[in-house]
């Protein structure tokens, strides 16, 4: 007899003895022939306290079509969020790394206490997508994460793009007298436009970026914008890959190895990502219990161009790298370029390599100039950098 796709939620369902707990799931829509499908948790950070989680119901709703699709029985539950953008400058940000454990752990009582067969996470702020990953690596079930996506940029009063550190800037300029409070309040009113993440090249989208490389993100997803029917199309496509990883077998720890970490730091170097992404890939190695240490990003970090002309340091947002190809075609430059291992398996069931086979790379736009030509780079190598001294014996690091 083939092995049963839902061997995991069997110990929540199977037998006379579980008879009382199937009468708890029929009260919520469970069929008799529910019971034989993989039962898919699907944990949504949807909360209306920032823009980045303000859209990622309909994400879970897409997310759940997806799972029907494939043959899986969904059941969606809430974790938590906090917004690092609102909570800074006062005692919250006290709770913005605490949030982190917070979500790990949410996702870990749920999936592992209702033996969920597999999980999709949909997440948008900074703490949720490492959050995420590192209940995904502890739980060790088929996963896939959806990231929100970016928020689309706001019109400034010249009609030029502008975004979250536009009003940050704003208001130092009026400390300055160069700036009257109507006019502040003017580019307060546009910043953010609607849903979704915040655009520059800041931790949420350092994170997906890196979560992507990594392989546990369909292609496209960190790129994809919030407010787009390609964003629905990746949410409703990656519940229903999820169903087919449990089919596989492929699990997070099957994808995150120390490679594919490789892969995702490098990733973050070539655009010119967060030093939160060292804090949090650190902690999402130790749940995967992959072994690695501050030595393994300066070694990484040496030989990585940045190559990204993205906010908070350049001039663009990743909508706008999203509109000269996202994200496959410059991860198909790198692989190019050997910077990448493309043997590393991801959530597609296909390796890197396979999944960038047709993909064009992004120096296939003369256009283009948000991705730098790799001859010719922002910084020769990582615009992060490792530091050992008297004022922090165990290291430190600093962009």
């Amino acid at each position: 007899m083939a092995p049963k796709d839902n061997k995991t939620s069997l110990t929540t369902t199977e037998g006379i003895g579980r008879a009382p707990n199937r009468a708890m799931l029929r009260a919520v829509g469970f069929h008799d022939d529910d019971f034989d499908r993989p039962i898919i948790g699907v944990a949504s950070l949807f909360s209306d306290i920032t823009p980045c989680n303000a859209h990622l119901d309909r994400l879970a709703r897409k997310g759940i079509e997806g799972i029907r699709t494939g043959g899986g029985v969904p059941q969606i539950y809430g974790a938590p969020t906090a917004s690092d953008g609102i909570m800074m400058g006062h005692q919250g940000m006290r709770y913005s790394l605490v949030s982190r454990e917070v979500i790990a752990d949410s996702l870990e009582v749920v999936s592992a206490g209702m033996n969920h067969d597999g999980l999709i996470a949909v997440g948008g702020c900074d703490k949720n997508m490492p959050g995420c990953v590192m209940a995904m690596a502890r739980l060790n079930i088929p996963s896939i994460f959806i990231y929100g996506g970016s928020i689309l940029p706001g019109i400034g009063p010249a009609g030029e793009d502008i975004d979250i550190v536009s009003i940050f800037e704003a208001v130092g300029r009026n400390q300055a007298g160069a700036l009257d409070k109507k006019g502040v309040h003017k580019i307060e009113c546009e910043a953010c436009p609607g849903a979704g993440s915040c655009g520059g090249m800041y931790t949420a989208n350092t994170m997906s970026s890196a979560i992507e490389a990594m392989g546990l993100s369909l292609p496209y997803g960190a790129s994809n914008p919030a407010v787009s029917a390609a964003k629905e199309r990746e949410s409703f496509l990656a519940g229903k890959q999820v169903v087919q990883l449990v089919k596989d077998n492929i699990r997070p720890r099957d994808i995150i190895t120390r490679k594919s970490l490789e892969n995702a730091y490098t990733f973050v170097l070539s655009l010119g990502g967060s030093t939160n992404a060292l804090l949090h890939l650190m902690a999402i190695a130790k749940e995967a219990q992959v072994e690695w240490t501050l030595a393994d990003f300066d070694r990484i970090g040496a030989k990585v161009p940045h190559l990204a002309d993205l906010k908070p340091g350049g001039r663009y947002v990743m909508h706008d790298l999203h509109k000269v190809g996202g994200t496959p075609p410059v991860l198909k430059a790198l692989l190019d370029a050997g910077f990448l291992h493309g043997d590393c398996i991801t959530c597609t069931g296909k390796t890197l390599a396979e999944n960038l086979k047709d993909v064009e790379t992004i120096y296939k736009s003369a256009k283009q100039d948000v991705i730098r030509p790799l001859n010719n780079p922002l910084h020769a190598s990582g615009h992060i950098v490792v530091l050992h001294g008297n004022l922090a014996p165990d290291g430190a690091v600093a962009k």
